[in-house]
């Protein structure tokens, strides 16, 4: 049996962290870019795909932690996450726009969450539904009104025979963008009773080039530079807001 203060064995994270307010995100790279937005940054682990710093933004000691790709990954971040106190947790990741009009670097904030991976299958039946915590979504609303709000998807693979033609399924049905974590995020969050919220930065056009969406992010296209910027700022408004804190 694990010590309470004995690190996790993926995130290597203890209760020693101290914080109830974390930012995941997949890509370890994006930890170091939201370290450069906080003060009093101590960086704290960097072991698989979960590297973790700690720092204070206006005043709020708040964890930015990688997870990797896709829901499995995740899953073990939240349940980690979880274990050590962490009670709101920010997903800041990136996604593909799902609608024609939604362009590059615009921040999509997801309502709920069409549940297309396989992993939280596993947690819960299939109608059950995976949605934020209403108070983040809120601050949400109150930091970013421009932001495009709807139901985004969450799937488990960019490289599956009929894509296309699944993803122009969903386009109309009003889906607004995909993503790989934002559904088993929510759906642990609610096991768990964590607050949680996803914010995601538009890095591909609907029926674009996955393919070279990601790599202009990955060698820091402008617009989508920017979006992932204002992705992590807003993260960071919203769990530093002392509205967003339980009564």
């Amino acid at each position: 049996m694990m010590s309470k203060l004995e690190p996790q064995p993926h995130t290597q994270l203890t209760p020693e962290i101290g914080t109830d307010s974390a930012i995941i995100m997949g890509d370890p790279a994006r930890v170091g870019k939201a370290a450069k937005l906080m003060e009093h940054v101590q960086e704290w682990a960097d072991n698989r795909e979960y590297r973790s710093v700690i720092g204070e933004y206006r005043g709020k000691r708040i964890l930015a932690m990688s997870t990797g790709i896709g829901a499995p990954s995740a899953g073990i971040g939240v349940e980690e996450l979880h274990r050590v106190g962490v009670r709101k947790v920010i997903r800041v990741g990136s996604a593909g726009a799902m609608q024609k009009e939604i362009g590059l670097g615009e921040l999509v904030i997801a309502e709920g969450v069409v549940r297309d991976d396989g992993l939280s299958k596993k947690y819960v039946p299939d109608i059950y539904p995976a949605v934020p915590s209403y108070r983040l979504m809120a601050l949400a609303h109150k930091y970013a009104p421009q932001a495009v709000y709807g139901i985004v998807r969450s799937h488990d693979g960019f490289y599956v025979d009929g894509n296309a033609e699944t993803e122009a399924f969903w386009s109309g049905k009003g889906i607004v963008a995909d993503d790989m974590e934002s559904g088993i995020l929510m759906v642990i969050g609610r096991q768990r009773g964590m607050e949680t919220l996803s914010i995601l930065n538009n890095v591909v056009l609907y029926q674009g080039d996955l393919a070279d969406g990601v790599n202009s992010l990955v060698g820091g296209d402008e617009l989508m530079a920017k979006g992932e910027e204002a992705s992590l700022r807003l993260a960071l408004d919203i769990l530093s807001d002392s509205e967003g804190d339980e009564k």
